[in-house]
């Protein structure tokens, strides 16, 4: 554990590129072998247009780093924080850390997005990929890179946890991402039990779904069991059914262009009839 936390307190930002990089690549290399779904599309346009979202996210990240340390360093050193009101072994320190990151930090911004409608309309450009894999982790727009990064510095501060905790976190937040969004098939009873302490491939790609309910469940991206504790958790026997994408933007021309999505939260919302949002 102390190596661990020697090498997230000194990591250095090319590191966290290259694992960035290298998570994707992985990923990316193991969908052609074992495909959850045979997508039929250009991967490399694909993975090019949502690489524009994950620069995007990394520019907004190092621009609030100097936030979340600063966060980070005040609450630490004067022992505030949920972490630091009692003495604890340094394993259960990390795991309470990463969950009270992840459940702000992830799932409680995740949430908030799908209940309020012009946070919605940002997030609109991650759903209207309707050709989901590893690429797919980070295509955020700005503006949503900001509403996350945020919330990070909130969970920073609620939690008091160290800036090695921190990189941990978005470490872990970053590769399960990408392992939840690729395009993978697991044995359908591996992917059960893994759902039950962590967002599995097929857990999250029901989120993924063109249409409500589906698209309103299922929000977690480390820890699943914040969806089974607050509700949202939906499991799907037959992952066949799945649509990907959101159906009020599922022509190409508006889900597959820079310049269109960036501007989507801007433009007049279309929810089709029934929908949320819809009056």
């Amino acid at each position: 554990m102390e190596r661990i936390i020697y090498f997230f307190e000194h990591i250095h930002s090319l590191q966290r590129l290259a694992m960035l990089v290298g998570g994707i690549l992985f990923f990316w290399a193991i969908e052609g072998i074992i495909p959850m779904f045979r997508l039929r599309y250009n991967k490399l346009r694909h993975a090019g247009l949502n690489l524009f979202f994950t620069l995007t996210t990394v520019i907004v990240n190092l621009a609030f780093a100097f936030l979340i340390v600063l966060g980070s360093d005040y609450t630490y050193h004067r022992k505030l924080g949920l972490l630091n009101l009692i003495a604890m072994p340094v394993w259960l320190y990390t795991l309470l850390g990463l969950m009270i990151l992840d459940l702000i930090g992830s799932w409680l911004i995740h949430w908030i997005e799908h209940k309020v409608k012009w946070m919605w309309k940002f997030h609109l450009v991650h759903h209207t990929d309707t050709w989901v894999d590893t690429t797919t982790a980070n295509r955020h727009h700005p503006v949503e890179s900001v509403f996350r990064a945020l919330f990070t510095f909130i969970a920073v501060v609620i939690s008091g946890a160290p800036i090695w905790l921190i990189f941990l976190y978005q470490f872990l937040s970053v590769l399960f991402s990408q392992f939840n969004h690729a395009n993978i098939s697991l044995p359908k009873w591996f992917d059960n039990i893994l759902a039950w302490i962590i967002v599995s491939p097929g857990m999250h790609k029901v989120h993924h779904h063109y249409q409500q309910p589906l698209t309103d469940t299922n929000y977690g991206n480390i820890f699943s069991f914040w969806d089974r504790i607050f509700g949202t958790f939906v499991h799907l026997k037959h992952t066949q059914i799945l649509q990907y994408g959101i159906d009020s933007c599922m022509k190409e021309e508006e889900n597959n262009h820079i310049g269109r999505l960036l501007e989507i939260p801007f433009g007049d919302y279309r929810p089709p009839p029934g929908a949320k949002f819809s009056n």
